[in-house]
């Protein structure tokens, strides 16, 4: 995401919502993304809790693990645009 944007979506860092605070997330595609390190692993309830709250206040979550991103970045990416071009209904 370069500048924060991606397919011309803006994404914020640390966006607060819903109590709390995405990683990132775009308003207009009312989409959040995540990303776990490996304490995650440890605390699955936590973040399954987390992802339904903002579920509850209409944002679709992404979670992808830090590895992925440092090992998959393009696939990250694209799954992001596969949920960015869902949201505007292309």
């Amino acid at each position: 995401m370069r500048g924060r944007r991606l397919e011309n979506a803006k994404f914020r860092f640390q966006m607060p919502v819903g109590g709390h605070v995405a990683d990132f997330g775009c308003f207009e595609a009312k989409l959040i993304v995540e990303l776990d390190g490996s304490q995650h692993a440890e605390q699955l309830e936590v973040d399954a809790a987390r992802t339904r709250s903002l579920e509850q206040a209409g944002y679709a979550v992404l979670r992808f693990w830090n590895s992925d991103v440092n090992e998959n970045l393009d696939g990250v990416l694209e799954r992001i645009r596969e949920h960015l071009l869902i949201a505007r209904g292309a």
